[in-house]
């Protein structure tokens, strides 16, 4: 049998833990398995932790659920992998710049009070990492063709334009209103900064939308 250890970035703001624990309730009632939340940075239990408490006698599942491939996939996880000795573990893709995961950004949108001609930012985390930073700009642009309008990036952290730039910049084109998606899994400290970012309709995270948890589910499904 196995157990799921579900990695999410970690987050100070308490909306955004309650968020984590009702998404990995919406797997374990999907999949029928335990489902244990481990967090990257900031606050524990840490990824190494969690895998340490599976049983000896399962098989730990590892689901980044990370919206791309920066730091914390290519070079965190395999570390607390390590130092976690189960080297048994099994870990999933990210969730990374998947095309299921376009109409929950729109969802997110319209939920916000977005509307048709509107200008749009897809405000997302930021890396330095060039390769996570155009995985933002890939579902930006699949976005755009959802909605028939060009989407521009705007970055929470690390990079610029930041979202706010963004929208500036697209006010300063002319546009009447400007609508920003939001490019995270949960609340947060960069979830703050999109919806502060002076857009007259800013989405809130991608949260436990049926698309996302769709896409988890597949990923431990296709590693089982």
């Amino acid at each position: 049998m196995t157990e799921v250890v579900l990695a999410v970035h970690g987050t100070r703001n308490p909306d955004g833990a309650t968020l984590v624990q009702e998404l990995a309730t919406a797997l374990a009632a999907r999949l029928g398995l335990p489902i244990h939340p481990a967090y990257a940075d900031v606050h524990g239990p840490t990824i190494a932790d969690a895998l340490r408490r599976t049983p000896a006698d399962r098989t730990p599942v590892l689901v980044p659920a990370f919206l791309s491939t920066g730091y914390h996939v290519h070079t965190d996880l395999p570390a607390q992998i390590v130092f976690s000795g189960r080297t048994d573990t099994m870990t999933t893709p990210p969730v990374g710049p998947t095309p299921a995961l376009v109409a929950a950004l729109a969802d997110r949108l319209g939920e916000a009070g977005a509307r048709p001609g509107d200008a749009i930012v897809l405000g997302a985390a930021g890396s330095r990492d060039p390769a996570a930073r155009a995985e933002a700009v890939t579902m930006a642009e699949a976005l755009g063709d959802r909605l028939g309008t060009a989407v521009s990036v705007g970055w929470a952290a690390s990079a610029r334009p930041t979202v706010a730039e963004a929208v500036a910049e697209l006010r300063s084109r002319g546009a009447r209103r400007v609508s920003a998606a939001t490019w995270l899994l949960a609340p947060g400290l960069f979830a703050d900064r999109i919806s502060a970012c002076g857009a007259d309709a800013a989405a809130c995270p991608l949260g436990t939308h049926p698309a996302l948890v769709d896409v988890l589910v597949r990923r431990v499904e296709e590693a089982t």
